[in-house]
C-alpha cells in the first residue's frame, strides 16, 4: 500500500460507518507489518484511532484491530497507547470471548505486554505514571477484576485451533518467564504452583505427545526450557534452617515416619521424641541434614517430601523394615532420594545453557524425525519420575544384597537404569509404562549394560593400552581352550561305525533307518606325548575306556596334512542346544570331558576326516586305508588316514578344533570361538573392575596402560612391594629373570 493511502485509511478508521471502518481495519492488518508503513501510520495520528477500535469495536472489526496492534507491538512501536484499560480489555476478551480470531489477537497483545523488555525509557515512563506497563505486574489489576483469567488461559491450551493453542502457550510461557526472572523468591514459586494446580503440566504433556507439532513446536520447546529453568531455580535455593518453610518441610519428613496414632498421642501429651539417631534413621548421614541438600537444594527437599506424601504408609513400612536389619545393610532412603534427584538433573541436562539448547532444537526440527529428539515430555513428570526412580533404587539395593559401602555402586546402576528407560523412551511413550519399566527392569541385563559402558569408557580413555590388554587376554584364553581341547583328545572317546553312512541315503524309511544303526565302535585316544593318535575297532562300546595298550593302530601326527569336517561353524538351533552348551562348559571348567555323554545328536552328515601323506614304500594298508608303520618316509600323495563320526556337535567341536590346535592351526567352530571370547571378556572385565577410572583418568599415558595391565591398588595407585612380615633373610624376585 502506498504512503499516500495512509491518511485516507486513518480517516476511515474513525468513521461511524461500520462497513467502512471494518474494511479499513481489514486493510490495516495486512499492511501494518511493513515498518515504513507503520512509521507513516503513527505520524499520521493512526494510534488513537487504533486504540479506540480495540476498546470499543466488536466482531471482525475488533479482531482486525487487535491483530494490527499486536503486529505494531512486534515492531516495538505503538507502546504509547498500551494502558491499563487496554490491558483490561484484552484480559476480559480472553475470559469471555468465544471467537477464535478475537482471542488470537488479544493473547498476542498480552504476550507482547508481559514480554516487553525493560528498556530505560519504559522504566522511566512507568515510574512517572505510577503504573507497571510491562511484565506480569501489568496484568495483576485486570486479573483481580477477572480472577478466572488463568483458568481460562490454561483451558485454551486444549483448543482444537492449533494457532490459538500456540498463542495461549506463548502467554503462559511469558508469564512463567517473567515470574522466574523478575519476581521475588516468595512470589514466583506460588505463581508456578498455581499454574500447575490448574493443569498446565498435563495440558502441555498431551500437546507434546500429539501429532500436531508443527504449529506448536516453538512454544512447546520454550515451555520445556522454562521447566528446566524452574528446576534449576529450585535447585539453587539453599536449605536454610532459619527459614520457616524449610524447617517445616524437614520436620514433615520426621512426622510422616511415625504412625498417625503415635503422632497424635505425642502432640496431645506435649512430649518430643529425642531419638539419638532421629535423622540417620530416615537415611541421612548425620544428625544435621541441612548440608546434605547442598548438591540438589530445595529441589531435593521437594522430591523427598513428595515421595513421602504420595504414600506415607509405604514410607513407614520401609523404615520399619530397615530398622529390623543390621545397620550396614540398611538402605539410606533420604540419601537415595537425593541421589535420584541428582541423577535426573544430570540426565535431563538441566544446567545446559538456554542458547545451546535452542541451537540443538533448531537442528532437530529440520526433519520430522527430529521431534522425538527435541521433545522430552517425561521431564514434565519430574515428581513421578523421581518416585519411580527411588523405588527402582530400593529394589536394586535389595536385589544386589548391597551394604552401605556399596551405595555408589547401586547409584551407578540406577544411573544406567534411568538412561536406558527414560533416555531411550520415545516421545509418545506413556508415563505409566516408564514407571513400570523402572520398577521391573531386569537386573542381569542392567549389569551387562554396565559392563559394556565400562568397556566403552575405558576404550575412549586408554585406546591402544586397552586393545593391547584385550589381545593378550584373548591369546591367553586361546591357549587355555587349546589345552582343554587337547585334554579331551588325551582322555579319548567312542565313535560309531554306521552302515551306509552317506549323504545319499534318501528319504527316511525302515530300510534306510536300519542302515543308520551302528554296527561297531571305534575308540580313539591321543598318546601322552601328544605325537600319535591311537585307535582300535570294537564290536561293542564298553563302560570302561580301553587302555592305550589295547589300541593297536596309530597315526603319526607328523604326517597329518589337514583335517576336513562337515561340522557347521555356527551352532544349529535345536532343542538340545542348551544341554550341549552345558556339557561343553562343564568340560572347560574341569579341564576334562564331561562325565555324562553328549546329549545333542549330530546330523548324519557330521564327519571328521584326517588327511595325510603316506611314504612311497608303505606297507600294505588295513581295510580302513591307514598306514600302520607311523613312518613318514617320502611324501607323495595325500590320502585319508582316519574318518570319525561324532555323535554330538560338542564332541565334533572338541575333536575338530583339538586336532587343528594340536597342529598349531586356529579353531574354526562356533563353540570353541565362543568360549575363547567368553574367557577373554571375563578377564578384561576383571581387570577393569580393579581400576578406578576417576583416579587415573587424568593421566592417560604409559602409567595408566600399566595400571590397566597389572591392576591397581584400592586407591588407584600402582601396587608397591612392602617389607611387612619379612625378616633379614628375604629376597626380591626380579621379573623376567
Amino acid at each position: 500500500m502506498d504512503n499516500t493511502d495512509v491518511p485516507d485509511l486513518v480517516g476511515r478508521l474513525g468513521r461511524e460507518d461500520d462497513s467502512g471502518r471494518k474494511m479499513a481495519a481489514f486493510k490495516l492488518q495486512s499492511a501494518i507489518a511493513d515498518p515504513s508503513f507503520a512509521d507513516v501510520f503513527v505520524s499520521e495520528g493512526g494510534l488513537p484511532k487504533l486504540r479506540e477500535l480495540c476498546l470499543h469495536a466488536n466482531g471482525n472489526t475488533l479482531a482486525y484491530g487487535l491483530t494490527s496492534l499486536s503486529k505494531l507491538l512486534e515492531l516495538d512501536m505503538g507502546w504509547d497507547i498500551v494502558s491499563g484499560d487496554l490491558i483490561e480489555r484484552a484480559v476480559q476478551l480472553v475470559v469471555t470471548q468465544p471467537l477464535v480470531n478475537i482471542l488470537r489477537g488479544a493473547m498476542s497483545i498480552l504476550v507482547a505486554v508481559v514480554s516487553y523488555p525493560h528498556s530505560h525509557q519504559n522504566v522511566e515512563r512507568s515510574e512517572k505514571d505510577g503504573t507497571d506497563s510491562f511484565g506480569f505486574k501489568a496484568l495483576k489489576p485486570s486479573i483481580a477484576i477477572y480472577p478466572q483469567f488463568l483458568e481460562m488461559l490454561v483451558s485454551r491450551l486444549s483448543s482444537g485451533d492449533h494457532i490459538l493453542g500456540a498463542n495461549a502457550l506463548q502467554l503462559v510461557n511469558a508469564l512463567m518467564r517473567d515470574a522466574l526472572v523478575n519476581d521475588t523468591d516468595a512470589e514466583w514459586s506460588r505463581f508456578i504452583k498455581k499454574l500447575q494446580d490448574l493443569g498446565v503440566i498435563k495440558a502441555v504433556y498431551v500437546l507434546m505427545q500429539s501429532t500436531a507439532l508443527t504449529d506448536l513446536a516453538h512454544p512447546l520447546l520454550d515451555f520445556q526450557q522454562l521447566t528446566k529453568l524452574m528446576l534449576k531455580k529450585w535447585r539453587d535455593v539453599r536449605i536454610d534452617m532459619e527459614k520457616p518453610e524449610h524447617r517445616r518441610a524437614l520436620k514433615a519428613l520426621d512426622s510422616a515416619s511415625y504412625p498417625e496414632r503415635l503422632t497424635k498421642e505425642n502432640n496431645a501429651s506435649g512430649s518430643k521424641r529425642n531419638h539419638p539417631e532421629k535423622w540417620r534413621r530416615l537415611g541421612f548421614e548425620t544428625e544435621s541434614p541441612a548440608w546434605e541438600f547442598d548438591q540438589v537444594g530445595f529441589l531435593g527437599m521437594m522430591d523427598v517430601t513428595d515421595f513421602v506424601r504420595k504414600d506415607q504408609d509405604q514410607y513407614q513400612k520401609l523404615l520399619l523394615e530397615q530398622s529390623n536389619m543390621p545397620s550396614e545393610q540398611r538402605c539410606p532412603i533420604a540419601r537415595a532420594s537425593l541421589s535420584v534427584t541428582a541423577i535426573l538433573y544430570e540426565h535431563f541436562e538441566v544446567d545446559k545453557a538456554a542458547e545451546e539448547d535452542r541451537g540443538q532444537y533448531a537442528n532437530a526440527l529440520e526433519s520430522r524425525s527430529g521431534f522425538d529428539k527435541a521433545f522430552r515430555p517425561l521431564l514434565l513428570h519430574w515428581s513421578r519420575l523421581h518416585t519411580a526412580g527411588l523405588n527402582g533404587f530400593l529394589r536394586l539395593w535389595k536385589a544386589t544384597g548391597a551394604e552401605v559401602e556399596d551405595f555408589e555402586k547401586v547409584e551407578d546402576l540406577v544411573r544406567i537404569l534411568v538412561e536406558q528407560v527414560v533416555g531411550q523412551a520415545p516421545r509418545i511413550k506413556d508415563m505409566q509404562e516408564v514407571e513400570d519399566e523402572l520398577q521391573d527392569f531386569d537386573y542381569q541385563k542392567l549389569r551387562e549394560l554396565q559392563m559394556e559402558l565400562l568397556e566403552l569408557t575405558f576404550e575412549d580413555a586408554w585406546g591402544h593400552h586397552l586393545r593391547q590388554v584385550r589381545d593378550e587376554l584373548n591369546h591367553e584364553a586361546l591357549q587355555f581352550i587349546k589345552e582343554q581341547r587337547i585334554r579331551c583328545l588325551l582322555q579319548g572317546d567312542w565313535f560309531p561305525h554306521i552302515l551306509g553312512y552317506a549323504t545319499d541315503t534318501g528319504p527316511v524309511t525302515k530300510q534306510t533307518l536300519a542302515r543308520n544303526v551302528p554296527s561297531g565302535w571305534r575308540y580313539v585316544r591321543l598318546s601322552h606325548n601328544r605325537r600319535y593318535l591311537h585307535y582300535a575297532d570294537f564290536n561293542e562300546k564298553t563302560a570302561d575306556a580301553p587302555s592305550l595298550d589295547a589300541l593297536n593302530e596309530k597315526i603319526d601326527l607328523s604326517i597329518v596334512s589337514s583335517v576336513d569336517s562337515k561340522v557347521s561353524t555356527s551352532r544349529p538351533s535345536t532343542p538340545n542346544t542348551s544341554s550341549t552348551i552345558t556339557g561343553g562348559n562343564h568340560a572347560l571348567l574341569n579341564g576334562t570331558k564331561p562325565g555324562s555323554k553328549h546329549t545333542a545328536s549330530a546330523s548324519a552328515s557330521t564327519t571328521l576326516t584326517i588327511h595325510g601323506y603316506l611314504p612311497t614304500s608303505s606297507p600294505p594298508r588295513s581295510r580302513h586305508g591307514h598306514n600302520k608303520s607311523g613312518s613318514q618316509g617320502q611324501q607323495t600323495k595325500e590320502s585319508v588316514l582316519l574318518t570319525l563320526h561324532p555323535q554330538s556337535h560338542t564332541l565334533a567341536s572338541e575333536w575338530l578344533d583339538g586336532l587343528l590346535m594340536l597342529l598349531n592351526q586356529q579353531p574354526i567352530t562356533a563353540d570353541t570361538n565362543k568360549l575363547v571370547r567368553l574367557i577373554g571378556g571375563y578377564g578384561l572385565r576383571i581387570r577393569l573392575l580393579n581400576v578406578r577410572f576417576e583416579d587415573v583418568g587424568l593421566g592417560l599415558g604409559e602409567n595408566s596402560g600399566k595400571a590397566l595391565a597389572n591392576g591397581l591398588g584400592e586407591n588407584g595407585e600402582m601396587k608397591m612391594p612392602g617389607r611387612e612380615g619379612l625378616d633379614e633373610e628375604y629376597y626380591y624376585e626380579i621379573a623376567g629373570m
